[in-house]
C-alpha cells in the first residue's frame, strides 16, 4: 500500500511538472512562408488581408488619393516609382509579410529573423528594456525587444524612418509596433501586429499574418543589383533600360530634369 501511494504521488508530481514545464520555444526555428489569405491548410484558418490604415482624416485623403492614383498608374502600365525600383528593403512591419521566405533563428538572448528578399536581418533582443523612442537611431528595422509570456513572444520596436512605409502609410517617429507571436502548431505559427502612432491614427491598427514552416529550406541569396528601373523625369512613373548600359545599341541613362 505505501508502494503504491508513493507512484501515485510520484506520478501526480511528474504531471504537475510537465504541466508547469515552459513551452518549446525552439519550435520557431527553421524557414517559413507566409501562409497568405486562403485557407490552404485545414489545420488552422487563413488571416484577413490587412485592412486599411486608419488615418486621420487630415492624412485619410491623401493617402486614398495615393492609393487612386497608383491603381490607375498600373493600370497605365505606368506603376509608380517606388521602394522597390530603388532597391530598398521594406523594413518593418512590411518585412514580416514574407513576400519570400524568411528564417528564424533562436540563439541565447536573441531571435533574428531573416527575410529573403534583400537579405533583410531583424534583431529581436530578449529581455532587455527598450530604449527611449528619443534615443532610438532611425533604421528601416528599428530597435526590437521581446520576451516571452508563456508561449507567446512578446515583441515592441521603435526606431522606424519615417520614410519606411507599410502600405505607404505615414507615421511620426513615435510610431510603435507591438507583436505577439505564438505558435497555432507544430508547423504554423502566428504574428498579431498593432501599429500605435496618436499623431497619425485615430487608432491601433490592428493585422495578423501566420506562416506555415518550409521543411529543409535554405534562404537564398537576395541582392538588388544591376537595377534596370529608374524614374521618368517627366512622368515620375518606371522606365527600364534595355541591354546592358552602355554597350552598342542599350539605352542611354535617364537625362538629369532641369530645374
Amino acid at each position: 500500500m505505501i508502494r503504491r501511494v508513493g507512484t501515485a504521488a510520484a506520478a501526480a508530481l511528474y504531471l504537475a511538472a510537465a504541466q508547469a514545464a515552459p513551452p518549446n520555444h525552439g519550435e520557431l526555428n527553421g524557414a517559413w512562408d507566409r501562409y497568405g489569405t486562403v485557407n490552404i491548410d485545414p489545420r488552422v484558418t487563413a488571416a484577413p488581408p490587412v485592412s486599411a490604415p486608419p488615418l486621420k482624416a487630415q492624412y485619410a485623403a491623401e493617402w486614398l488619393a495615393r492609393q487612386k492614383a497608383a491603381k490607375e498608374a498600373d493600370a497605365r502600365g505606368e506603376p509608380v516609382f517606388g521602394g522597390y525600383a530603388k532597391c530598398l528593403p521594406d523594413g518593418m512591419p512590411a518585412m514580416m509579410m514574407a513576400m519570400f521566405p524568411m528564417e528564424v533563428l533562436q540563439t541565447p538572448g536573441q531571435i533574428t529573423i531573416i527575410e529573403e528578399a534583400y537579405n533583410q536581418v531583424r534583431r529581436i533582443y530578449l529581455n532587455e528594456k527598450q530604449i527611449p523612442v528619443d534615443d532610438a537611431e532611425p533604421g528601416f528595422w528599428g530597435h526590437s525587444v521581446g520576451h516571452w509570456q508563456g508561449d507567446t513572444l512578446v515583441v515592441n520596436t521603435v526606431g522606424i524612418k519615417e520614410e519606411v512605409r507599410f502600405r505607404d502609410t505615414p507615421h511620426s517617429p513615435e510610431m510603435q509596433i507591438d507583436e505577439r507571436i505564438r505558435m497555432l502548431s507544430k508547423d504554423i505559427f502566428e504574428d498579431q501586429v498593432t501599429v500605435t502612432d496618436p499623431q497619425y491614427l485615430t487608432q491601433p491598427w490592428k493585422f495578423t499574418w501566420k506562416y506555415l514552416r518550409k521543411p529543409g529550406y535554405k534562404i537564398l541569396e537576395y541582392v538588388c543589383e544591376s537595377n534596370r528601373e529608374y524614374q521618368d523625369p517627366q512622368t515620375g512613373g518606371i522606365r527600364m533600360r534595355i541591354g546592358t548600359p552602355g554597350a552598342s545599341g542599350s539605352a542611354p541613362p535617364p537625362a538629369t530634369p532641369k530645374p
